[in-house]
């Protein structure tokens, strides 16, 4: 009986042992072969390429206009500009601006009024779009800049849910009233 056990044991191990080397992993239920995201890729590249033609016919249609094209993919000019003054909002400051949001065609989509007086703690808060954190960096107290931002600056894939669509490049006019370091701001 002992024999008998120790046989049963001796199979029951070998078994086991066998059972566990032969086994495969399992393969995900779906796979991506990479297609996905050439594909989505290739998308992006003609969306950004379509809104930057629609953006050069802009610059191209007005000539008298001194059109910038920053590092960060977007274009601006001066409405006024301010030469007296050399400091620029930074990190830690808080910005206090007024700003009107048209569509390529020149349209109002969102009025100055619509929008109140803005206040932004520069690079400390993601509430505003991410070409409108680059561009109020570039400006000057009393300075007015029109910025010409393709979507993938302004309000991207999602649009902001109401009034801007999705993949909708805009015009948006900034007049930055003041800054200020945050230590100098009165807390109400």
């Amino acid at each position: 009986m002992k024999l008998f056990k120790q046989l049963l044991f001796l199979i029951f191990g070998v078994f086991t042992i066998l059972s566990c080397s032969q086994q495969k992993a399992r393969r995900p239920i779906s796979q991506s072969s990479g297609t996905f995201m050439k594909e989505s890729a290739e998308r992006n590249k003609k969306l950004i390429a379509t809104e930057e033609a629609k953006i050069d016919s802009i610059i191209k249609s007005n000539p008298e206009m001194n059109y910038i094209a920053s590092t960060k993919g977007y274009w601006y000019h001066y409405e006024s500009k301010n030469e007296m003054d050399t400091l620029r909002p930074k990190k830690g400051d808080v910005a206090y601006f007024d700003y009107e949001i048209k569509d390529l065609k020149g349209n109002i989509i969102y009025s100055e009024v619509e929008l109140k007086p803005q206040e932004y703690h520069v690079d400390k808060e993601q509430k505003i779009l991410i070409g409108l954190r680059h561009g109020i960096k570039l400006m000057h107290k009393k300075e007015k800049i029109t910025f010409l931002f393709p979507s993938h600056v302004a309000y991207g894939y999602h649009g902001d849910e109401r009034r801007i669509g999705i993949n909708e490049p805009i015009i948006c006019t900034v007049t930055l009233n003041d800054f200020k370091p945050e230590s100098k701001v009165i807390t109400e």
